[in-house]
């Protein structure tokens, strides 16, 4: 049985513990090997990134999954500000191979008009959906997303799919992308999306969703908790 292939956004920056956190909350209830992929800027070779907006480090790097997979077979996107809370094997009933990408279509207006750190929370068509990506890489539309397009392109090109025909993006289920604080607590959410601040922020600690985060933590950090080793966090 191949992989599923994982790519993970990273940003070293600003909050490394999500990524190991999140990669923790998929092996912990996989049933398929799962191969994870770091989307650390360092190691993208041709690619520099030319963009100066955005709140996190792969807000772009994201759409070179394709290339990364050298156009074949397919793979998930997910931003690091995730846990998964079932089998991540379940995603791939959702997989259309007429589809070149398949999201979740959230459709709202955020309820908080500052997320993490102080940064603006602002509304835009598509607003979430390229957070979840699972990825036909051998369709032939997205084989325009080559380094230098990604490097090229407006966040406007990319987080809107305009490389792409409407009828080309498939739809995920709303519990594939969760957004906790945005939407009620639904305890059939597949993965939950921390998108106003991952509870490793302190004004995020204890809201929706919270709980389940530090647990899946302090798993992945076992034995520093425990025996009088309590982590600092």
């Amino acid at each position: 049985m191949k992989p599923l292939n994982i790519f993970v956004g990273y940003d070293g920056n600003v909050e490394p513990i999500a990524y190991h956190t999140f990669c923790q909350s998929v092996i912990e209830k996989a049933s398929i090997p799962v191969s994870f992929t770091a989307l650390a800027l360092n190691t993208l070779k041709g690619y520099t990134e030319t963009h100066t907006d955005g709140s996190n480090a792969f807000i772009y790097s994201r759409f070179l999954v394709p290339y990364l997979m050298d156009y074949k077979g397919y793979a998930l996107f997910v931003d690091g500000d995730m846990i998964v809370r079932g089998d991540i094997a379940e995603i791939l009933q959702y997989i259309d191979p007429s589809k070149a990408v398949s999201v979740v279509k959230h459709d709202y207006t955020t309820k908080h008009p500052i997320k993490y750190l102080g940064a603006k929370n602002e509304d835009y068509p598509c607003k979430n959906w390229s957070s979840v990506m699972l990825f036909n890489c051998g369709a032939r539309q997205n084989k325009d997303l080559t380094p230098e397009y990604v490097m090229k392109a407006t966040g406007k090109q990319l987080h809107r799919f305009e490389w792409l025909r409407t009828k080309e993006i498939g739809e995920l289920p709303k519990e594939w992308n969760w957004l906790a604080d945005e939407y009620e607590y639904n305890d059939s959410a597949k993965l939950v999306h921390y998108t106003l601040g991952t509870p490793c922020f302190k004004d995020y600690q204890n809201k929706s969703y919270a709980d389940e985060w530090f647990g899946t933590y302090k798993r992945a950090i076992y034995p520093l908790t425990g025996n009088g080793k309590e982590s600092e966090l």
